[in-house]
């Protein structure tokens, strides 16, 4: 065997890259730590005070918690342009983290203040928005041609680090909010932020840091921008786009601009997607707050049933990969990434009816087990690998190389609407009863996976496998550049 310096390079992960796995297990159990006790938190214990009845709370809580995660998926745009223009990546990360720390303070401490809490809440939102887009393209930018095979490791890796600390989160701090309060069921993400904020900053002597990339001439924004203004038409043009080529952008670039948009299509449903799922965070918790928490001799806290779906992940993927894909296929049935997503978005709207009916049996006067909502996290989670574990790399797979950004900046505005249209309809209170709400949910992800299947079956598949190059292929299970995978909590 060829133990040459070369080689042993090859197999080895670069000695950076565990500072910068620490720094993301840390920081996502902060994050789903924090997270997965909000909407109980606002309604048992901030919103008391201030607004008297437990229905009007649970609508603020609600909205609050939605507008929230929105901004969690909107500042990625912000944290990706200061990175490629002005700080880098390794900078960014670091003083937004740092924003995050104060943040996860804010909590803590405002835990019986409105306006001091929401300040932590805008912090938090902005500075894990912010380093989402940074951490995975640093991880990257850590390995060369010689290694760059065991890149797609790392991120595996990080994907199941990701899981694992989601789950602790949601199994223990629940339980941290019911034993000991609010202060130190939001001070202990707070710690963990901390402690992976020192941990990047230890590794800062062994990373490879690229330079900020300053103004992209040819972006996406600029070629839309040009093509919709342009300087003078351009004759024989096939369509609007072509007349960017005016101001000097290449043929490349205005072939990326037009991939988007034909992504942009498939990408138009997916927000309903998100609303349902992120309720799970919201809507599922308050219903299981009036559920029997009970569990033998053991009590078990509304939100800690949120432990199942990074639970059910880390099993569901494999299970989809290894025995239910290739059973499916083997008799002839073709598991496309197109097919995958609208069997996702059509089995979320299952998991909808059945809380729908377990709200329907708590409004009869049952007190039924909290453990009912197992079923329908099962159903949610499935549905979550089909869509959000396939919907990203398969976008990611249909442009080009220097669009690849613009589409992972859409996808995340795509959680952002979803769970604005959540917030929206919170605020406006249509409904009498959580169990219509579910039924009218349930209802509108059924619509939607409708017209994205019809909107999938006009779409032509294209396998971008150099910078600038296509080939339209028959719709098959494209080949992922995409070495984070689709699992939208992967970064």
């Amino acid at each position: 065997m060829d133990s040459s310096p070369t080689q042993a390079s090859r197999e080895r992960y670069p000695p950076q890259i565990k500072y910068i796995i620490g720094n993301e297990a840390c920081e996502r159990f902060s994050f789903y730590g924090m997270r997965n006790i909000l909407t109980i938190f606002l309604v048992q214990y901030l919103l008391v005070r201030h607004v008297p009845d437990d229905a009007t709370r649970q609508i603020e809580a609600k909205a609050v918690f939605h507008d929230f995660v929105s901004l969690v998926y909107l500042f990625p745009l912000l944290g990706g342009w200061l990175a490629d223009r002005f700080l880098g990546k390794y900078r960014t990360v670091l003083w937004l983290s740092l924003l995050y720390c104060v943040g996860h303070l804010l909590l803590a401490v405002f835990d019986d203040n409105r306006q001091g809490f929401y300040a932590g809440l805008f912090l938090i939102a902005l500075g894990s928005g912010g380093i989402k887009p940074c951490v995975s393209a640093f991880v990257g930018d850590q390995f060369t041609e010689q290694n760059k095979g065991l890149v797609k490791g790392v991120f595996a890796l990080f994907y199941w680090i990701i899981n694992f600390g989601s789950f602790f989160a949601s199994l223990f701090i629940p339980l941290t909010l019911n034993k000991l309060g609010p202060s130190v069921a939001f001070g202990i993400p707070g710690v963990l932020m901390f402690i992976a904020t020192v941990i990047f900053w230890l590794g800062r002597r062994h990373y490879t840091n690229v330079p900020p990339t300053g103004r992209n001439p040819h972006s996406f924004v600029r070629v839309v921008r040009d093509a919709l203004f342009p300087q003078q038409k351009v004759a024989g043009a096939k369509s609007w786009l072509d007349h960017a080529a005016s101001a000097g952008h290449p043929t490349e670039a205005i072939e990326g601009a037009r991939a988007v948009f034909r992504v942009m299509g498939i990408f138009a449903m997916i927000p309903v997607f998100w609303a349902l799922f992120d309720q799970k965070a919201s809507t599922w918790v308050l219903q299981a707050r009036t559920m029997d928490l009970m569990v033998g001799s053991i009590e078990l806290a509304p939100s800690q049933l949120q432990a199942l779906n990074p639970l059910m992940v880390m099993l569901l993927i494999p299970l989809n990969s290894f025995v239910l894909f290739p059973f499916l296929e083997r008799r002839g049935i073709q598991i496309t990434p197109l097919r995958r997503m609208g069997a996702g978005m059509f089995i979320t709207s299952g998991a909808y009816v059945l809380v729908a009916l377990i709200q329907l049996t708590l409004d009869g006067g049952n007190k039924i087990s909290v453990l009912w909502q197992a079923a329908p996290y099962l159903v949610l989670t499935l549905g979550e690998v089909l869509v959000s574990a396939t919907g990203l790399e398969f976008a990611y797979s249909q442009a080009p190389r220097e669009m690849k950004g613009t589409l992972m900046s859409l996808w995340n505005i795509t959680v952002t609407i979803g769970n604005q249209l959540v917030s929206l309809v919170a605020r406006l209170n249509f409904f009498t009863g959580m169990a219509a709400t579910l039924f009218f949910y349930a209802g509108l992800v059924f619509a939607a996976a409708i017209v994205f299947a019809l909107i999938a079956s006009r779409y032509q598949v294209r396998d971008y496998f150099m910078p600038g190059t296509a080939t339209p292929v028959p719709d098959r299970t494209v080949p992922s550049s995409n070495p984070v995978g689709g699992e939208r909590k992967a970064l």
